[in-house]
């Protein structure tokens, strides 16, 4: 073991493995908060997941989770809580944006966490997929614990699985229209539902909720439970 190996930590280690183990997949190993992330091309998901199931030197033998992300605000910041002042409600009411960080990889990424109970190890496995219309393979075959997980994020995000064997919602209703964990999604729904008595069954209508903008109390300074303080002349945000 070179000098160089015996400084690094046990985790970038096994980083620095894992980079030149799927080097030939195009995998990029990331180290951050003291975990490891694979961002994996969605074409070699399948072959890159199977050897870390497969090959004892990682046995990652279960999927603890698989979620789905939606990166279309990612970076985009519209309160400035640590120095709100009385602007905030205008602010609110323009939907200015503080501060934009432009993001350049695809929408739509599922992430996977996997466990190997044999070297008492995790890792995170993120693929991209495409903007416009997300597919991915299902993980399915590799790990069964993972149907209802592919089902979950193509419920909530619209995130087909190629070769799920029965992709259907799993949260939401049958009629449900939409998926409600996009960024784009309105808060009011697209729909809402009632019992109609002449009908005698549920019934589904447009909405008839009245969006509004979210704004942020703000608590004054100077005037904190009504008590005058002329010495505070900032504002805090809840």
């Amino acid at each position: 073991m070179s000098e160089e190996e015996i400084t690094k930590s046990p985790l970038q280690i096994r980083a620095d493995r894992l980079q030149e183990r799927f080097a030939a997949q195009a995998v990029e190993v990331l180290v951050a908060h003291r975990e490891i992330t694979l961002e994996v091309p969605r074409e070699h998901l399948i072959t890159v997941c199977t050897a870390l199931r497969d090959e004892q030197e990682f046995a990652f033998s279960q999927a603890m989770d698989v979620c789905g992300v939606d990166y279309s605000t990612y970076g985009e910041v519209e309160w400035e809580t640590n120095s709100a002042s009385s602007s905030g409600f205008s602010r609110a009411v323009n939907e200015n944006k503080a501060h934009e960080a432009k993001w350049e990889k695809n929408r739509f990424a599922v992430v996977y966490h996997l466990i190997s109970y044999k070297h008492n190890t995790r890792v995170r496995v993120r693929t991209f997929a495409d903007s416009e219309f997300p597919v991915v393979d299902s993980v399915v075959d590799i790990w069964n614990g993972a149907n209802w997980f592919e089902r979950e994020a193509f419920d909530l995000f619209g995130i087909l699985f190629d070769g799920h064997p029965d992709l259907r919602r799993i949260l939401t209703d049958y009629g449900f229209v939409g998926h409600p964990f996009r960024k784009d999604f309105p808060l009011i729904g697209e729909v809402e539902m009632r019992y109609d008595a002449d009908k005698k069954r549920v019934i589904y209508q447009p909405v008839s909720i009245e969006a509004r903008v979210n704004v942020p109390r703000v608590i004054r300074g100077d005037n904190l439970n009504g008590v005058s303080d002329d010495s505070t002349d900032t504002a805090e945000t809840e």
